[in-house]
C-alpha cells in the first residue's frame, strides 16, 4: 500500500512538472513573433531537454529552443524548402489561368528583378523607398520586404560582377581578336568621361559590340593619358593580346593617343603584322567633314529655302496655315520621304503659302527651287551612305570599299557639271576626300575581298573606275594582294594546326570490306578518309586557303544580293578554317565609331542633372550591365520598332522602321512635322 501511494505520488509530481511545463511553454508562445512559425510546427521538448521544430512542408525537425538554438535555421530552411511551396495549402493559390502557384515570394529572385528593372529603364536609386511604390509592394504581397536603396545598389552592383564575368569568359575563349572603338565625351557635370566599346564575332558568328569600360577621364585629356587609361582597361579584360584594330575619330587628341598605345602592344607582340593595319579612321566623321565643305558653298543657293523652313516651324498658327495649304493642293505624300526633299514635294505648298500669308517673304524663286532639286539629287546618296554606316547597328567591314568608291566617283562625275555651283561643291569636296581618303583603308580593302562576290576581281573593276591610268589601278590591285597575303601568312603561322597539316603527296586509297553491314558501319571512317585524301591533295599542289578561295568564282550579286556575310563563313569555316578565322577578324572592324555615340546616348539617360551625384564605379555599372542585357536601344520603343530589312540582311543590319510610314494616312500630320 505504502509502495503504491508512493508511487502515484511521483506520477502526480511529474504530471504536475509537465503541466507546469506546458504551462510556461504556452506562455512563451504567445510572445513569439517570427513568421518562421507560419511554416512550422512546435513537437515539444527532445531528449536533450531542446524545443523541437517540424517543417510542414518536408516534416523535416530542427532544434529551436533555448539561448543557442534561435530561429535563424529554421528561416534558412524555409527559404530553401522546395516542399512547403506546394504541399502547404495554405501557402498555393489560383492565377488567372486557373493553375495553382505558390504564394511564397523567392526574395533573391524579386531583388534580382528589381534591379534589373532599374538598370533597364534608368530608373533612380531612390525608386525602391518612394512611399508609393513600398504600399504597392505591401498591396501586391503583404509578406513581401522592402528594400533600402543600398541593397539596391549592392543588387545591382553583384549583377554587374556576374556578367563581367560572362563576358569576360567568353572574350578569353573566343578565338577571333576584338576589334576597338573609343571617345571620350563630356557629361551634364562637365567630367570627361572614356569609353572602350569591344567589337568581335562570336563562336554562332553572331557579330557583338560590347561596351568594357565606361570611366572617368581626370584632366588633361591628352594623348597620353588616354593610351594609359585604354591600356589599363585592355589590361583589366585580359585581351591585351588579342586586339586587332582600333577605330577612332580624327580629333587631334588622338594621333599621339593611337600612336603610344600602339607601342606599347607591340611590346608585347600582341599587333598582327607589326600593327599596319591597327588604327581605322572613322568614315562617318570624314563623310561629315566632307559634306559640310558642300553645304558651305550651297549655303547662298539654299538661304531662302532654309528661312522658308523656320518660318514656318516658327509658330503653331504658320504650321496650321501651312498644312492647310498642302491639303488644298493635294496630292503630297506627306507619310514617307527625306527631309531634303522638302524643295521637291512642297515647292508648291510655299507658293500657296505665300500667297496666303502677306508676311512670309522667303518663298524661292523657280530658279532657286531647280538649283535646290539638283542639290538633293546630288546629296541623295551621301544620305544613303550615311544611314547605312551609321545606323542603329554596326554593319560588317565588307560594305567601307564599295561606300567610299562611289562617293569618289559621284564626285568626279559631277565636276563637269554644267552648273556652276554643283561644279563649285564638288570641287570642294574632292580636296577633302584626297586629303582623307586618297589611299582607301587597306584592311577594310581586305573586307570586300572577304565577301565572295566582290573579291580580286571586282577591287581591280572598282579600282580601274576610278583611275585615268590603268597601270595606277593595277599598282593599286597588286599592294592590296600582297598586303593580304602577308596578313594571311600571320594567321597560318600562329595555328598550330596548319604546321602539323601532312605535307605527303601520296593518294591514299579508301578500303572497303566486303559484307551487308559494311559500307554502313564503316561510311563515317570512309569519309573521313575522303576529306583526309582532298586535304592532302591541296596541301600537294601547294596551294594555300587564300588561294583556294580567290580562284573559286565569286558569287553574282543577282542571285545574292542579300547575302549574309558572316553565315557564308560560318558555312565555309571547315573548308577554310584559317581563311575564316581570319575574315571573322576583318569583318568584325567597325567603320565608324558610332557606338560610342550610342554609349553617350546611354550615358547621357543615366548621368543627368537629377543624378549627377552617382558614384563612378556605380554609373559604369549602370551603362555596362545595361549594354550586356539589352543592348544599345534607349527606351522599349526601340526594340518594338527594329525589323530586319531586306536590303540589310546582308551586311547585318538592322533599320528603324517608322510605323506611321508603314501604315500611312493616320500619322500623316505628325511626319509632316517631323520632315519639315
Amino acid at each position: 500500500m505504502e509502495s503504491t501511494s508512493l508511487n502515484q505520488s511521483v506520477n502526480l509530481d511529474e504530471e504536475e512538472l509537465e503541466i507546469t511545463k506546458s504551462g510556461k511553454e504556452t506562455s512563451k508562445k504567445q510572445k513569439e513573433f517570427s513568421d518562421v512559425w507560419n511554416f512550422f510546427i512546435k513537437k515539444g521538448v527532445g531528449q536533450d531537454g531542446i524545443q523541437i521544430a517540424e517543417c510542414k512542408g518536408c516534416k523535416k525537425e530542427y532544434k529551436c529552443g533555448g539561448k543557442k538554438y534561435g530561429t535563424s535555421s529554421l528561416r534558412r530552411h524555409k527559404d530553401n524548402c522546395k516542399m512547403i511551396k506546394f504541399n502547404d495549402v495554405g501557402q498555393m493559390f489560383f492565377d488567372h489561368e486557373g493553375k495553382i502557384r505558390s504564394k511564397k515570394v523567392d526574395q533573391k529572385i524579386a531583388s534580382d528583378l528589381l534591379a534589373a528593372a532599374v538598370i533597364k529603364n534608368d530608373l533612380p536609386f531612390s525608386f525602391v523607398e518612394y512611399d508609393g511604390i513600398r504600399s504597392w509592394i505591401k498591396y501586391v504581397n503583404p509578406d513581401g520586404v522592402c528594400i533600402s536603396r543600398n541593397t539596391l545598389v549592392s543588387d545591382i552592383t553583384r549583377i554587374y560582377m556576374r556578367e563581367k564575368g560572362k563576358l569576360k569568359h567568353v572574350l578569353g575563349n573566343n578565338p577571333n581578336r576584338i576589334c576597338l572603338t573609343s571617345d571620350v565625351w563630356t557629361a551634364c557635370t562637365n567630367e570627361g568621361y572614356i569609353c572602350l566599346i569591344g567589337h568581335f564575332v562570336d563562336e554562332n558568328w553572331k557579330l557583338n559590340s560590347k561596351i568594357l569600360n565606361f570611366a572617368k577621364l581626370p584632366p588633361p585629356h591628352s594623348g597620353v593619358e588616354s593610351a594609359a587609361k585604354l591600356f589599363e582597361f585592355l589590361k583589366e579584360w585580359g585581351i591585351e593580346k588579342k586586339v586587332f584594330s582600333l577605330t577612332l575619330d580624327n580629333a587631334s587628341s588622338n594621333d599621339n593617343m593611337k600612336d603610344i598605345l600602339k607601342e606599347q602592344l607591340s611590346l608585347h607582340d600582341s599587333l598582327l603584322c607589326g600593327g599596319e593595319f591597327f588604327h581605322i579612321c572613322c568614315s562617318a566623321h570624314i563623310l561629315n567633314l566632307i559634306v559640310q565643305e558642300d553645304l558651305k558653298v550651297a549655303h547662298g543657293a539654299l538661304h531662302k529655302i532654309r528661312e522658308s523652313v523656320k518660318y514656318v516651324k516658327c509658330s503653331e498658327s504658320r504650321m496650321k496655315k501651312f498644312k492647310e495649304c498642302v491639303t488644298t493642293i493635294g496630292n503630297i505624300n506627306t507619310s514617307i520621304g527625306l527631309r531634303l526633299d522638302v524643295v521637291i514635294k512642297y515647292k508648291r505648298a510655299f507658293s500657296s503659302l505665300q500667297l496666303n500669308d502677306r508676311n512670309y517673304k522667303y518663298c524661292p524663286s523657280n530658279e532657286e527651287l531647280k538649283r535646290g532639286e539638283k542639290i538633293y539629287e546630288f546629296l541623295e546618296p551621301f544620305y544613303d551612305t550615311t544611314n547605312l554606316i551609321s545606323g542603329s547597328s554596326y554593319p560588317t567591314s565588307n560594305l567601307y570599299f564599295m561606300q567610299v568608291w562611289k562617293i569618289e566617283v559621284l564626285l568626279k562625275e559631277n565636276l563637269s557639271s554644267e552648273d556652276m555651283v554643283i561644279s563649285d561643291m564638288c570641287r570642294k569636296m574632292k580636296e577633302k576626300f584626297d586629303k582623307y581618303w586618297t589611299q582607301y583603308s587597306m584592311v577594310l580593302a581586305f573586307g570586300a575581298i572577304l565577301d565572295p562576290r566582290i573579291k580580286l576581281s571586282m577591287l581591280a573593276y572598282f579600282y580601274g573606275k576610278v583611275e585615268s591610268d590603268s597601270t595606277k589601278g593595277q599598282e593599286k590591285v597588286s599592294l592590296v594582294r600582297t598586303k593580304l597575303y602577308a596578313l594571311f601568312e600571320h594567321y597560318s603561322n600562329a595555328n598550330k594546326s596548319c604546321s602539323s597539316q601532312p605535307q605527303s603527296s601520296s593518294i591514299i586509297t579508301p578500303t572497303f570490306t566486303q559484307g551487308g553491314g559494311g559500307m554502313k558501319s564503316k561510311g563515317k571512317r570512309i569519309f573521313d578518309e575522303i576529306k583526309e585524301f582532298e586535304s592532302q591533295s591541296i596541301t600537294s599542289a601547294g596551294k594555300s586557303q587564300l588561294d583556294l578561295y580567290l580562284e573559286e568564282p565569286k558569287l553574282e550579286f543577282a542571285y545574292y544580293e542579300d547575302l549574309d556575310v558572316l553565315e557564308y563563313w560560318k558555312n565555309h569555316k571547315h573548308r577554310f578554317p584559317i581563311l575564316a578565322l581570319m575574315a571573322g577578324d576583318v569583318l568584325a572592324i567597325p567603320i565608324t565609331t558610332v557606338a560610342s555615340e550610342s554609349a553617350f546616348s546611354i550615358g547621357a539617360c543615366v548621368l543627368n542633372k537629377y543624378r549627377s551625384c552617382t558614384l563612378l564605379e556605380k554609373v559604369q555599372a549602370l551603362i555596362c550591365t545595361r549594354n550586356w542585357l539589352h543592348g544599345y536601344n534607349i527606351d522599349n520603343e526601340d526594340e518594338a520598332n527594329t525589323k530586319p530589312t531586306t536590303s540589310g540582311e546582308g551586311s547585318n543590319i538592322l533599320e528603324l522602321i517608322d510605323e506611321d510610314r508603314m501604315e500611312g494616312g493616320d500619322g500623316e500630320e505628325e511626319n509632316l512635322h517631323d520632315l519639315i
